[in-house]
């Protein structure tokens, strides 16, 4: 547990802020753009840990999201310290924007994996937005579940929901809502024209 801890003290304090202020001279550091901390507008990014590879998951995410970008990739040689402790040689970092929020993407290790208790909302327009995030999330290794959750192949968990869906389980009818909600259950893709 204490090697474990180690790790993750010295992996956060590496992947903070702006990598040139955090890295030693000893570190080697590869960045494709740098960001100040006064360009920093989002008040909380969430972190995505994966086992390797921050870039391949960022430019998995943005084939998905198409119209999201990369805003950084840094890599880090991991100080002796960490080595010594069982830690990697090195580990990298993305920073991605997609539906307007940032997500950082830190690739330290196989140390944790994601489970339901975090997922991400895609909330579609209409059907068609629908099943192509369904389809896209849930190919190449990714799996479905039900009631339009799905993960996709690094095992993040993903609610596809067309808005309309509020609409129906919060409506002013009751048949309504019954209906919705019982046909829901019956899902894994969220089919709306099911649940009128």
């Amino acid at each position: 547990m204490k090697k474990l801890l180690t790790l993750l003290i010295i992996a956060n304090l590496t992947a903070c802020g702006n990598s040139q202020q955090n890295a030693d001279k000893n570190n080697k550091v590869d960045t494709t753009s740098t960001k100040k901390a006064s360009s920093i507008t989002q008040k909380i990014t969430p972190c995505l840990w994966v086992d390797k590879d921050a870039k391949a998951v960022a430019n998995y995410y943005l084939s998905i999201f198409k119209d999201g970008k990369l805003k950084e990739y840094h890599n880090y040689e991991n100080p002796s310290e960490a080595k010594e402790q069982g830690g990697q040689d090195s580990f990298d970092t993305a920073v991605i924007e997609i539906g307007n929020i940032e997500l950082s993407i830190l690739a330290a290790g196989p140390y944790f994996k994601f489970n339901e208790a975090v997922s991400m909302v895609v909330n579609c327009k209409d059907q068609a937005e629908v099943d192509y995030y369904w389809n896209a999330l849930t190919a190449n290794g990714g799996e479905e579940g039900s009631c339009g959750w799905c993960k996709d192949k690094y095992g993040l968990s993903w609610q596809v929901v067309p808005v309309e869906y509020f609409d129906l389980i919060n409506s002013n009818d009751p048949k309504v809502r019954e209906k919705a909600m019982k046909n829901t259950f019956k899902q894994k893709k969220i089919v709306l024209s099911e649940l009128k």
